[in-house]
């Protein structure tokens, strides 16, 4: 009678370093999702809660005409769609008027606005006054 066939079966010590390896494979990748959190938590953020597009978002000192760069030009698209968020650059945490452009060529303002460094700030419609 001829011997029974052998049959694989791993080893313990392959079956655990088989768990180490995936172990540490989910080590990096939850570690990128933190890295990445980390990252967009330092970014102060502009909200745009408002029905239109912007495609100028300026910002003063509250109570100034000295205002900033167009912080549209942060976006890829160069322009800003309800419920999208802007990363803004330049701007410490204080007070600020916003001059808001949207696409259809309309201009308003926001004053007073509170922002955060590292926060995320909103405008709406109802925060929006002498439009033209």
């Amino acid at each position: 009678m001829p011997p029974a066939p052998l049959s694989f079966q791993p080893c313990r010590t392959s079956r655990l370093f088989s768990r180490a390896a995936g172990f540490a494979a989910l080590c990096v990748v939850c570690f990128s999702f933190v890295a990445g959190d980390a990252d967009a938590a330092s970014r102060t953020r502009f909200w745009n809660l408002t029905t239109g597009t912007i495609k100028e978002f300026r910002l003063a000192p509250a109570g100034s005409s000295s205002f900033g760069k167009n912080q549209c030009e942060n976006d890829p698209d160069a322009s800003v769609d309800h419920d999208e968020r802007l990363d803004v650059t330049g701007i410490s945490s204080g007070r600020y008027d916003a001059k808001i452009v949207y696409a259809s060529g309309k201009a308003c303002a926001a004053r007073g606005v509170e922002v955060k460094e590292g926060k995320v700030f909103s405008i709406d419609d109802h925060d929006l006054v002498d439009c033209k």
